[in-house]
């Protein structure tokens, strides 16, 4: 597998690092890991898809799972 921001000088996806299997899947796994309540929530820290977009929509998925257990720890309501 292949780090897919070894030849980009930003991350793609911030907090996230990117990598292209031999198959040509894209995954990413969050540099760092969640929380107990997020993980515990179902946030993954490692995803994949098969396009670049649909892994940012992934991504997007478990930092807002993440967020929501947050929220409901602190006793804010979530909409």
């Amino acid at each position: 597998m292949d780090d897919v921001r070894s030849n980009t000088p930003e991350p793609v996806i911030p907090g996230w690092r990117l990598i292209l299997s031999d198959a040509g899947r894209l995954w990413a796994s969050r540099e760092e890991p969640f929380c107990a309540l997020a993980f515990h929530a179902g946030a993954e820290r490692t995803v994949d898809a098969d396009s670049l977009e649909a892994l940012r929509a992934e991504t997007d998925r478990q930092e807002t799972i993440a967020q929501q257990a947050r929220q409901r720890a602190a006793g804010q309501v979530i909409s």
